[in-house]
């Protein structure tokens, strides 16, 4: 079991920067490559970064490509997102996740989500 809290969203400027945190419960964590997803309300969760077991291999959304960084810190067991150069279309809830990435850098949820935290970015 893992269970998962995130922190750090927040009301922002376009331009600015935020960075979430995710802290992982559970003996486990390291065992799991972890990803970032967000959502607004009538549409899909959609994929945003992701990172391996180990922080080696990292996969990002094309449209967060150059902006978003994802790391993680396994002694503290804890996955970051650093959200820079910050648009109004950004707005979302982000939710953490654990899972496995396959050998095409898909990430998969193996059920395991935080409650999520908003992130409002004001033009």
């Amino acid at each position: 079991q893992v269970q998962l809290v995130e922190s750090g969203g927040g009301l922002v400027q376009a331009g600015g920067s935020l960075r979430l945190s995710c802290a992982a419960s559970g003996r486990t964590f390291n065992r799991y490559a972890m990803g970032w997803f967000r959502q607004v309300p009538g549409k899909e969760r959609e994929f945003v970064a992701a990172i391996n077991y180990s922080g080696g291999s990292t996969y990002f959304l094309d449209s967060v490509k150059g902006r978003f960084t994802i790391s993680r810190d396994n002694t503290k067991n804890t996955v970051y997102l650093q959200m820079n150069s910050l648009k109004p279309e950004d707005t979302a809830v982000y939710y953490c996740a654990a899972g496995a990435i396959s050998y095409s850098g898909t990430f998969t949820s193996a059920g395991y989500w935080g409650q999520g935290t908003q992130v409002t970015v004001s033009s």
